[in-house]
C-alpha cells in the first residue's frame, strides 16, 4: 500500500466535525500508516481520545504535560511524515497564521519539519469574512496544503460553504500530498473504458468495459509523481486524484484522435481502454423501427490506435492490453509483435474475479523481449502497481 509505513500525525480542532476524523483514522490505519493524534480542549468535547486512542493504537496528546511527563512537540513534529490538521477551527487557523502558541497543538505545528495539510471547517459567513481569506492566503504562503471547504448544511442550519471535506476526501489529498518521485518528469497516456458506435439517435454497439483497470493505473502512476493524462469513454469510473487530466471521449474514432495527438507529447503510453473493433458503416437520423424477422447491419473496421502509435513511438514505451476468452497466449504473441508494443498486459475471460466489471483482476504481461510475468488475482489498484513494477520500472 502507497501509506505502508507513513507516520501520519492528526490535529484536531475545536469543532462539530471533528467527529469524521474517527472514520479518517481509520482509514489511514487500514491503509498501513502509523497515526498519532493532537487535540486542543475544545476538540475533546467534539470527538472522544478514547476512541482515537483505540482506533490509531497510540496514545492521544492532549496538554503539554501529562503528570509528570512532557510531551515533547518537537520530537512529535520531527516524527511525522505529514502533518494533518482537520478540522481547522477558524481560531485555530488564526493562531497559525500569527504564530501564536498557547496549546501543545500548535506548539507541535511551529515545530513540524514535515509538509502541513489543513482542513477548515466553519460556519458560512465566517468562511466568507475577510480576515480569514487573508489568513487562509498567509498558510499557503507558508507553504502549507489547504483542502477546500464543501457547501452543504452547516451545524448553525444555514445552507453554504464552510463544511470539512468528508473523511474520503482527506484520504485522498493525504494520498496525494504524500505522493513519490520516482516517475517525476515522466509523463504518461492512459486510455481507458468503452466506446460507443452510434447506429441511430437512441442505440449504440458497445462492451461490458467499466474503466476501473485504467482508473487505477492512472491513479497508480500520479502516486508515483507522473503527470499523467486519461482519455476514457462513457461511463468509465473516474480517478480520485485531481491532478490527474482528464479527456472524455464516445467513439473509437474520437479516442484514436484524442491518443494520437496525446501520444506525441508523453513519455509511456497504457491503452487500457477496450476499444469497439468495428463501427456501423451508416448511422440513421431517426430511430431504426422493428419491422423485420432479421436485421443485417453493415459494420466497418475501427482505426488500430495500439498498431498507429506502435508505428510512430520511437523511443516511448508502449504497453497495450489484451483480453481473451481462448488461446490467450498465442494471441496475446502475435498482438505483442504485430502492433510493436514494449509490452502486452493479458486478461482471460476464464479466470475467474478477472476482466470487466470486478474489482479483482488477474493478469500475464509478455514484452518484447520473451518474458511473462504473471500476477495473483488481487485488487485493480494492487494489479496496477504490478504493472507499473514490471514494465515501466523495469525498464528504468
Amino acid at each position: 500500500m502507497q501509506l505502508e509505513g507513513k507516520k501520519i500525525l492528526l490535529g484536531i480542532t475545536g469543532s462539530i466535525a471533528a467527529y469524521k476524523i474517527i472514520t479518517l483514522t481509520r482509514l489511514l490505519v487500514k491503509a498501513g500508516a502509523e497515526v498519532k493524534v493532537v487535540m486542543t480542549e475544545e476538540a475533546a468535547k467534539f470527538a472522544s481520545p478514547l476512541v482515537l486512542s483505540t482506533l490509531s493504537k497510540n496514545p492521544v496528546f492532549r496538554d503539554l504535560a501529562s503528570g509528570d511527563n512532557w510531551n515533547n512537540h518537537v520530537m512529535l513534529g520531527r516524527w511525522a511524515d505529514l502533518m494533518v490538521i482537520a478540522p481547522l477551527s477558524c481560531n485555530t487557523l488564526a493562531k497559525m497564521a500569527h504564530g501564536l502558541c498557547d496549546n501543545l497543538l500548535m506548539a507541535v505545528y511551529l515545530s513540524a519539519t514535515c509538509p502541513v495539510l489543513v482542513a477548515p471547517a466553519m460556519d458560512h459567513d465566517m468562511w466568507l469574512h475577510p480576515a480569514t481569506k487573508k489568513n487562509l492566503d498567509t498558510l499557503k504562503g507558508f507553504g502549507n496544503n489547504v483542502l477546500d471547504v464543501s457547501a452543504g448544511e452547516l451545524a448553525s442550519g444555514l445552507i453554504g460553504e464552510g463544511r470539512m471535506a468528508e473523511p474520503e476526501a482527506l484520504f485522498t489529498e493525504i494520498r496525494s500530498v504524500l505522493r513519490t518521485d520516482l516517475l517525476a518528469g515522466k509523463k504518461v497516456l492512459i486510455t481507458s473504458g468503452p466506446t460507443h458506435e452510434s447506429l441511430d439517435p437512441v442505440r449504440f454497439i458497445a462492451n461490458h468495459s467499466t474503466g476501473k483497470m485504467g482508473a487505477a493505473l492512472a491513479e497508480a502512476f500520479y502516486l508515483k509523481g507522473a503527470d499523467v493524462t486519461l482519455i476514457y469513454g462513457p461511463g468509465s469510473r473516474l480517478p480520485a486524484f485531481k491532478g490527474i487530466t482528464r479527456q472524455p471521449v464516445t467513439t473509437a474514432s474520437e479516442m484514436y484522435q484524442a491518443a494520437t495527438e496525446c501520444f506525441e507529447k508523453v513519455d509511456i503510453a497504457v491503452l487500457a481502454a477496450a476499444v469497439a473493433d468495428y463501427t456501423p458503416a451508416s448511422v440513421a437520423d431517426t430511430k431504426i423501427k422493428k419491422k423485420e424477422a432479421a436485421f443485417n447491419l453493415a459494420l466497418n473496421k475501427t482505426q488500430d490506435i495500439l498498431k498507429t502509435l506502435g508505428e510512430m513511438k520511437g523511443g516511448k514505451l508502449l504497453i497495450g492490453f489484451a483480453l481473451e476468452t481462448d488461446n490467450g497466449l498465442e494471441n496475446a504473441r502475435k498482438k505483442l509483435q504485430e502492433k510493436k508494443a514494449d509490452f502486452i498486459v493479458l486478461n482471460s475471460m476464464g479466470d475467474p474475479g478477472a476482466g470487466f466489471g470486478y474489482d479483482t483482476n488477474k493478469v500475464s504481461i509478455l514484452s518484447k523481449d520473451g518474458q511473462i510475468s504473471e500476477s495473483r488475482l488481487d485488487t485493480k489498484q494492487a494489479v496496477a502497481e504490478f504493472i507499473i513494477q514490471a514494465t515501466v520500472c523495469s525498464q528504468l
